[in-house]
C-alpha cells in the first residue's frame, strides 16, 4: 500500500484540525444558547458565594413599640382624617428621570406592511379560554378614601373577609363585595401608638396580606412627621383572630433605621414566612439621595401572640445593591410551606440606565435567628451582596431617559407612570410535587422606546433552596403583539399550579381597564396560553399632569378554596384628575380536584368592645453595625 506523504498527512491533519475547532465551537454557542452551561457556572458561583455564614455579619436588633391592643370594633372608631390632598412624589433608585413627556412616543403606531401583519396576527390569535369574573364590585375611590395619587391598590382575601388597604384608608368587605367596615383610616388604626408618628402621622404606602397559618390579617403602613426630616416609621397591625372588623389588633411601631433616623423607607413591601414577617423598604434621605435597602425579619411567633418584640435588620447599602433597589420578599399561601429552616427569598431587578438590555435577576437569601439574633445573615459579604444572578431573556425596562410616564390613553395626551424599573409584588412561592418554585413578574417595553409595554413573567425552581442559573420558564406577554399597552401585574398560583396575571391595560384608543391572563398546569412552558379575559373595563383616563398609576395591584388566592383568584386594580369612571377608582374581582379557573372545606372565623357582625388600652414601651434601640462602602459604578450617560 503507498503510504502518503508527510505534507499530505499533515495537511490533511490540519483541515480536520481547523474543522474539529469549528464544530466545537458551534456546540459550545449551542449549549450557550441552551443554559447548559450557565447552569454549571452557577452551581459553581453558588458554592463559591455561599449565604454568609452565621457570625459573620452584624444585624441591627431593633425594638418595636408595643404591643398596644385595639380591643374595639372598627366601625366605632374615631374618625381621624388623614392629611389635605397630596400627590406622592416617585422616589426612583438614581434621581432620573423627571416626570414629563418629552422623549416619550405619541402612542404605538404601525403601518403598511406591518400594520397588516399585525391584522392578520389578531385574525389568527386563538379564541381565549380564560374564564370571565365571577363577580367584581367596587373598592375604594379617591372620593372616600384619599384625595391623592397613585391609590397604591392591594388587598387580600380570607375565608370570609376581603381587606383591602389602599392610600390612606382600608376598608373590610364580606366575600359578595359587601362593605362591613371603612374607609378607616391609618391614622383612626394606629391613634394608640402614641409617642410615635403612627399617632396622627401616617402618609400611607400601605400593604395588607392575610396569614393562613395562623389565621390573622396583618396592616401596614408609613408615618413620619415631614421629608426629608428625621423620624421615619412602619406602623404595623396584626389582627388578635381571623375577624378583621370586631376581632381587635395588635399595634407595633418600627423605626425605619435607627442608625440613620434621617432615612425615609420608601415602598415598603411584605411576605409571608414560617418563621418571619419579611419586610423591604428603598431609604431615601431626600428626595434624590437613595442611600440602599433595609430589609427586616419580624418575628412572627411574637407578633400573633401579642407580645413584645425585636425584628433583626440589616440595610444594604450601594454597594450591596448596585443598580437595584425595591427588594421583593417571597411569600407563600398554596401548597406545602417552605421546608424548616428553608430561608426566605429577595428578587430585584436594575434599575440602571434607559434603553440598556439586561439579563439578569438578582437573589438574596436571608436567615434570621431570633434566639442568636448575631447568627442572622442576609446575602454574601459584609456588602450584602446578592446570592446568585439568574439569568433571564433580554429585556428593557418601562422608561426613558427623560419620563416613566409612557402609557397612552384614550381622549389625552397625558401618560401614565409604568413602575417599569422593578419586580413587581408580590414574589409566590409555591412548593407542589417535589418541586419549589418562586414566580414573579415586571413591565418591559418592546421597540425601545415606541412600545408598547408588556408583562414580563417568570417561574424560577429553587428547589432544596438553590437559586437557579435560569428560569424555568419564562414570557413576555403581549397577547399575541396586539398593541396594547400592558403593565402594573400582580401574579398569583392556585393550588392546583394553574398561574393567572392580572395587570393595567390601555391604548390610544382605549381607557385603561383591567384584565388577567392565565395558563393550566398543563399548558406548554412559557406561554400564557388561556388568553386573556376582561374584568373590568375603565371608563375614562387620567390627566393629572404626573401621571401617577398604581403603584401596585394584587392578585392572591383564596385560602378556603386555594383555587379562586382575586384581583384589585385601578380605573377611572370618568376622565379626570383626581378622582380614580378601584374595582375588586374574582375568577377561578375549572376545578380538577374536589376542593377543601373553608375554614370558619368569626363573622364582623359584633358590636363595640372594650376601649382600648396602651402600655408603656422602652424607646427603641439598636446594635452598632458597620456602613458599608459603596462601589464605584459607571456614570450615567447624558440626558437629553
Amino acid at each position: 500500500m503507498k503510504k502518503k506523504s508527510t505534507s499530505q498527512s499533515a495537511f490533511f491533519n490540519l483541515r480536520v484540525l481547523i474543522a474539529a475547532l469549528f464544530c466545537l465551537a458551534g456546540v459550545a454557542v449551542a449549549l450557550f444558547g441552551t443554559g447548559a452551561f450557565s447552569s454549571a457556572f452557577a452551581q459553581a458561583k453558588g458554592t463559591k458565594n455561599n449565604q454568609a455564614s452565621p457570625g459573620t455579619q452584624t444585624p441591627d436588633v431593633v425594638r418595636l413599640i408595643g404591643p398596644v391592643r385595639l380591643d374595639q370594633d372598627l366601625r366605632t372608631l374615631p374618625y381621624i382624617p388623614q392629611k389635605k390632598e397630596f400627590e406622592e412624589r416617585r422616589l426612583t433608585r438614581y434621581p432620573y428621570p423627571e416626570t414629563g413627556q418629552t422623549g416619550a412616543s405619541t402612542g404605538y403606531g404601525i403601518s403598511g406592511l406591518a400594520k397588516v401583519q399585525a391584522l392578520l396576527k389578531s385574525m389568527w390569535r386563538p379564541a381565549p379560554t380564560m374564564p370571565p369574573p365571577l363577580l367584581t364590585f367596587e373598592g375604594g375611590a379617591a372620593a372616600q378614601f384619599c384625595a391623592c395619587a397613585p391609590p397604591d391598590s392591594d388587598g387580600d382575601v380570607g375565608p370570609n373577609h376581603y381587606v383591602e388597604a389602599i392610600n390612606v384608608a382600608f376598608a373590610v368587605f364580606d366575600k359578595n363585595g359587601n362593605m362591613l367596615a371603612g374607609p378607616t383610616t391609618y391614622n383612626s388604626l394606629f391613634a394608640p401608638l402614641t409617642g410615635t408618628p403612627c399617632s396622627g402621622q401616617n402618609n400611607g404606602d400601605p400593604f395588607v396580606f392575610y396569614d393562613q397559618i395562623a389565621d390573622r390579617w396583618v396592616i401596614t403602613d408609613f408615618a413620619f412627621p415631614s421629608f426629608p426630616g428625621s423620624s421615619f416609621w412602619e406602623c404595623i397591625g396584626v389582627s388578635q383572630n381571623g375577624d378583621p372588623v370586631s376581632g381587635g389588633w395588635i399595634l407595633y411601631a418600627l423605626q425605619v433605621d435607627p442608625a440613620n433616623p434621617t432615612f425615609l423607607g420608601d415602598y415598603p413591601k411584605l411576605a409571608l414566612w414560617p418563621d418571619a414577617y419579611y419586610l423591604s423598604m428603598n431609604l431615601f434621605s431626600s428626595p434624590t439621595t437613595f442611600n440602599g435597602v433595609r430589609v427586616y425579619a419580624l418575628d412572627r411567633a411574637s407578633m400573633i401572640g401579642g407580645g413584645p418584640t425585636h425584628a433583626v435588620g440589616f440595610t444594604v447599602g450601594l454597594a450591596g445593591v448596585g443598580d437595584s433597589y425595591s427588594l421583593q420578599p417571597a411569600g407563600f399561601r398554596t401548597g406545602n410551606p417552605p421546608p424548616a429552616g428553608r430561608q426566605e427569598f429577595f428578587l430585584a431587578v436594575d434599575a440602571t440606565f434607559p434603553g440598556i438590555t439586561q439579563t439578569q435577576v438578582h437573589a438574596w437569601l436571608f436567615h434570621v435567628d431570633f434566639v442568636t439574633p448575631a447568627n442572622s445573615t442576609f446575602g454574601v459579604l459584609p456588602d450584602h451582596t446578592p446570592n446568585g444572578e439568574i439569568t433571564v431573556n433580554p429585556f428593557v425596562e418601562a422608561w426613558t431617559a427623560s419620563t416613566y410616564n409612557l402609557v397612552p390613553q384614550q381622549g389625552t395626551g397625558q401618560k401614565l407612570d409604568t413602575l417599569g424599573d422593578k419586580i413587581m409584588t408580590p414574589v409566590v412561592y409555591q412548593s407542589r410535587s417535589g418541586t419549589e418554585s418562586l414566580w414573579a413578574d415586571q413591565t418591559v417595553m418592546l421597540n425601545y422606546p415606541n412600545g408598547p409595554t408588556v408583562v414580563r413573567w417568570y417561574q424560577f425552581d429553587v428547589t432544596g433552596g438553590i437559586i437557579p442559573a435560569t428560569p424555568a420558564q419564562q414570557q413576555d406577554w403581549s397577547n399575541g403583539n396586539d398593541g396594547l399597552w400592558r403593565w402594573m401585574p400582580s401574579i398569583a398560583v392556585d393550588q392546583n399550579g394553574n398561574t393567572a396575571i392580572g395587570y393595567s391595560l390601555s391604548s390610544p384608543s382605549m381607557f385603561p381597564g383591567i384584565r388577567y391572563a392565565g395558563r393550566l398546569e398543563s399548558d406548554p412552558p412559557g406561554n400564557l396560553a388561556q388568553g386573556e379575559a376582561t374584568m373590568f373595563t375603565g371608563a375614562g383616563s387620567q390627566t393629572d399632569t404626573l401621571g401617577r398609576w398604581g403603584d401596585y395591584s394584587m392578585t392572591t388566592i383564596d385560602p378556603a378554596d386555594g383555587l379562586s383568584f382575586w384581583h384589585v386594580n385601578e380605573y377611572y369612571a370618568t376622565t379626570s384628575s383626581f378622582n380614580w377608582h378601584t374595582r375588586i374581582g374574582k375568577f377561578q379557573f375549572p376545578a380538577a380536584s374536589p376542593t377543601p372545606t373553608p375554614t370558619a372565623t368569626a363573622t364582623a357582625t359584633a358590636t363595640a368592645t372594650a376601649t382600648p388600652t396602651a402600655t408603656a414601651t422602652p424607646t427603641p434601640t439598636s446594635t452598632p453595625r458597620p456602613v458599608p462602602t459603596p462601589r464605584p459604578r459607571p456614570t450615567p450617560p447624558p440626558r437629553p
